[in-house]
């Protein structure tokens, strides 16, 4: 931190939703605004010009949305630490954002306490979440991890997905019903079933094969 004051600069293209939470953060004694962009390419000049220990940065944006912008910071300046502030709360939004550098990731329902307490967690280097983004990277953590079938184990279930026999797959495929069978048992470990029929039902389920 930069004394007693925490610098920050807002980073949203949209000029309401900046000038909000700059009216927000106004009341607060500790923290001050030092500036705003619209996009990620000027958020980046920004900071390289005010260096300021919190950035508050949106995830859709022109130019550089907030990933690129949080990757740019964090490599740049890694001092200053980013806090994502955005409406978007899907796993794949949460995880960009994380992987990125982002210290923290807030939804813009917020409250002026949270955002300010936020920032002064940010600031001390403590990672902060909204409750529904915490939630989700729990949920998370606690699915079960699934191996991922090979291209062969892919090939075979497909043809058990068209129909086929363990004699007709090795005839397609030019392996052996040997081959076919050990193929099959590889991957209904992989994904936890014990027939044929239920090994095609899950795998379409996670996306493994193509629905009819």
């Amino acid at each position: 931190m930069s004394g007693a004051v925490l610098r920050v600069v807002v980073v949203d293209d949209h000029t309401v939703m900046r000038a909000g939470v700059i009216a927000l953060l106004d009341g607060e004694a500790d923290i001050e605004v030092v500036g705003e962009a619209g996009d990620g390419r000027a958020a980046l000049d920004l900071v390289a010009r005010h260096d300021p220990d919190v950035a508050l940065v949106d995830l859709r944006m022109p130019v550089l949305d907030g990933v690129a912008t949080t990757t740019g910071i964090v490599a740049g300046h890694p001092r200053t630490r980013v806090l994502i502030l955005t409406t978007y709360d899907t796993d794949a939004d949460i995880e960009r954002g994380v992987e990125a550098g982002a210290i923290g990731y807030l939804l813009k329902d917020t409250t002026r306490e949270q955002l300010a307490d936020a920032i002064r967690s940010a600031a001390r280097g403590e990672t902060v979440l909204a409750p529904r983004v915490a939630e989700k990277l729990v949920a998370r953590m606690r699915r079960p991890v699934h191996d991922p079938l090979t291209a062969r184990e892919t090939d075979v279930l497909t043809a058990v997905a068209d129909g086929l026999t363990n004699a007709e797959i090795g005839r397609r495929l030019v392996i052996s019903e040997a081959t076919v069978k050990t193929h099959l048992l590889r991957l209904f470990a992989k994904l936890d079933v014990n027939d044929r029929t239920r090994a095609v039902v899950v795998a379409m389920e996670r996306g493994l094969l193509p629905r009819p």
